[in-house]
């Protein structure tokens, strides 16, 4: 017969660590975000940690209805199998995520070695009385030589211990932290098991441990694809500056060719826009950050004074801007003037006018680039439209800021750019 309440601690605390497991393999398989190694490697592991919760929910089960000592002796060894497992699986992923070959890494061999010495050890325990015993109520008795049954598993412990100190630069922040919270518990817990019984403890421990770890280098991989993210913006904001339209620059320089006998003080100061506008281009290849709204602003004024000086009286340009105390990715407000004068002037249509306004509002700052040019659909996928695209999701990456496109009332497009206030002034 079993007496549940003798066993309600331990029903209680593996029935817990039952269910953080299978929340475990859920997480992973609705999250996204992980790479497919890591995930294999948590899904292992949260089933390893399934079977070991199920094995001390049976183990008072076995220990009440069993007639002989063969079922609990195999409960014990099958749940301290269990118990051992997430220790190397934790070697093997320290080994991964500091970039090592398992094939060839010494440290793993070593600790499949103490797997197997464990193993050896755990299934030779009932023909040896001194590692420990049964007696006939089913009770387990510790021998004088069972702390021995443990060195292997906590020799394995204080390797990974080891590892991950040694190997510290090569992990992230988060990931070293990861394995601090998985190790260390585990390591405590397994010094206090030679004097006292916690194995209940042990299990929850290594579960809750588990839990943590994946949850820590789950944020430490989303934070990384967002970097990457970013660089990746980077380098399309590097790409658009280095394609620059070769015929304005032949344009410009021929300008300034002509100015300079028919009007050389506006050639200087063609020169000089032109100077400002290439320095401001490419100090945006070096900067990762968002930028102060007025450098910006100087680097479109140095693009459009230049457009002005060669398309002479069908350009005109209005700035309407008292607020610019808020930074904005580089490359945000000149791309966008730029590309309205490429794809929305009609040399037939008049004169071509452009304005630029700014406002500060309840949540941010607003960008407003109206135009009375040609215009184009909402949903096509032509040039205007990639290049704003590009712009978008730099804004949505660097600072959380806003991009949409629509008709101008009178005719052309208005784009409109809104900056969050939590964007670093």
């Amino acid at each position: 017969m079993i007496y549940w309440d003798e066993y309600y601690f331990i029903y209680f605390i593996c029935g817990a660590a039952l269910l953080l497991s299978a929340l475990g393999l859920w997480f992973i398989a609705i999250m996204p975000g992980i790479d497919n190694w890591s995930k294999r490697f948590f899904r292992m592991l949260f089933t390893v940690l399934v079977l070991l919760s199920l094995s001390g929910l049976v183990e008072p089960v076995v220990y009440s209805y069993s007639v002989s000592v063969a079922a609990p002796y195999f409960i014990l060894i099958l749940e301290s199998l269990f118990l051992s497992l997430p220790l190397s699986m934790i070697t093997a992923y320290l080994l991964h995520c500091c970039g090592e070959n398992l094939r060839s890494s010494k440290l793993f061999h070593i600790v499949l070695s103490l797997e197997v010495i464990f193993v050896v050890l755990l299934t030779s325990a009932p023909f040896i009385g001194e590692f420990g015993y049964f007696i006939q109520n089913k009770e387990y008795y510790r021998g004088k030589y069972y702390p021995i049954l443990l060195v292997p598993i906590i020799a394995i412990v204080l390797l990974n211990l080891a590892s991950m100190i040694r190997n510290r630069k090569r992990l992230s922040h988060k990931a070293f932290l990861s394995f601090r919270i998985a190790l260390l518990p585990i390591t405590i817990a397994l010094f206090v098991q030679i004097f006292v019984e916690i194995w209940p403890l042990i299990d929850i421990c290594i579960v809750l441990s588990a839990l943590s770890m994946y949850s820590l280098i789950l944020s430490d991989q989303i934070e990384q694809d967002l970097c990457r993210q970013r660089e990746i913006a980077n380098q399309r904001a590097s790409i658009m500056v280095l394609q620059m339209r070769p015929h304005f620059i032949y344009n410009t320089m021929t300008s300034i060719y002509c100015l300079c006998s028919q009007n050389p003080q506006l050639a200087r100061q063609v020169i000089m826009d032109f100077t400002t506008y290439l320095r401001k281009n490419f100090t945006a290849i070096a900067s990762a950050t968002p930028i102060p709204f007025s450098s910006e602003l100087e680097h479109t004024r140095a693009y459009l004074a230049v457009e002005q000086a060669q398309y002479e009286d069908s350009l005109f340009v209005d700035y309407d801007t008292p607020h610019t105390f808020f930074r904005v990715p580089p490359l945000t407000l000149q791309p966008i003037v730029e590309n309205a004068i490429k794809h929305g002037r009609d040399p037939y249509a008049g004169p071509f006018r452009i304005s630029i306004r700014t406002r500060k509002t309840d949540c941010g700052s607003e960008i407003i680039v109206a135009d009375n040019g040609r215009g184009f659909e909402q949903n096509d996928n032509s040039e205007p439209h990639i290049a704003l695209k590009n712009i978008q999701e730099r804004l949505e990456i660097m600072c959380g800021g806003t991009l949409t496109i629509t008709s101008n009332d009178g005719g052309g497009t208005l784009v409109t750019v809104i900056i969050p206030d939590n964007t670093e002034k």
